[in-house]
């Protein structure tokens, strides 16, 4: 099959080491399949202006609370980026060019604009994937705090981020040391289209719902649930045969999995089993 451009350079972006992947660039290729007509350079040169305020804004000493401290009065303040809490479904929160330009995210996308700004300041920091929400920190082994972009740049503590993690889930949660540590590239770029995935799926917009699968499969080639929900969503477009090969595939992959009834009589269905 025959992808359109932005997916081709969307995979271009990717087939590097994971530290030279550029997140940006990256992530405004996903955009671009949504907005064919979007040029990259003009959401990019935005987040250039954007650094080059801020620096102009920076103290003498640049000290890591005031460059946070700096970074957050100019996006929070000054240019009114918000977590768009109202709606936070809306699939343009979750779209980078839309971000910069309406100045409203969700955690994931917030993030990257602040960590992209932070790195054009040669102040580098890395994003954290807690579950349910989505941190940035500074880079910096002996700074344990973090940034929480979705609510106005806030600077948390680890004890912080417990009190954090219990509000998303309107429940006490316990905060496991994996819960705070640092993501990768390819790992921030699932986690936005695994966003994406979810909102299209609960529109029941099969398409685009496909569209984020293969792209995660693009940075994950082996992970068995995108497989396999590659493979029901394939079903669901009549395309039976690649479902066929998607489903037999997970269900060789997982040993004994939950849902191996209904993945086998999806393919008694369509006759491959």
């Amino acid at each position: 099959m025959d992808f359109p451009l932005a997916r081709q350079q969307f995979y271009q972006a990717i087939q590097q080491p994971d530290e030279q992947i550029d997140l940006a660039r990256a992530a405004l290729h996903i955009a671009q399949e949504e907005y064919p007509q979007l040029d990259p350079k003009g959401s990019l040169q935005a987040l250039d202006a954007i650094a080059a305020a801020v620096a102009e804004r920076l103290p003498t000493e640049r000290y890591p609370l005031r460059v946070i401290q700096t970074l957050n009065r100019y996006l929070y303040e000054d240019l009114g980026f918000a977590g768009n809490a109202a709606d936070y479904y809306d699939p343009r929160n979750s779209y980078l060019n839309d971000v910069i330009e309406r100045r409203k995210g969700i955690p994931i996308t917030l993030s990257l604009v602040y960590l992209e700004v932070a790195q054009r300041l040669d102040f580098p920091m890395v994003g954290v994937g807690m579950p349910g929400h989505f941190l940035i920190r500074p880079a910096l082994a002996e700074m344990e705090v973090f940034v929480d972009p979705f609510h106005q740049g806030a600077v948390l503590f680890a004890e912080d981020c417990q009190e954090r993690l219990s509000q998303v889930y309107g429940h006490p949660v316990a905060l496991r040391p994996e819960f705070l540590q640092p993501v990768s590239k390819r790992q921030f770029l699932a986690r936005m289209l695994t966003n994406l995935k979810m909102i299209y799926l609960n529109q029941e917009d099969v398409p685009r719902s496909l569209s984020m699968v293969e792209r995660i499969l693009m940075l994950f080639p082996h992970a068995p649930q995108e497989q396999r929900d590659r493979g029901i969503l394939y079903f669901h477009l009549g395309r039976w045969t690649e479902a066929a090969l998607d489903l037999e595939a997970y269900l060789d992959q997982s040993p004994a999995p939950t849902d191996a009834k209904f993945i086998r009589d999806l393919l008694a269905r369509m006759g491959s089993a």
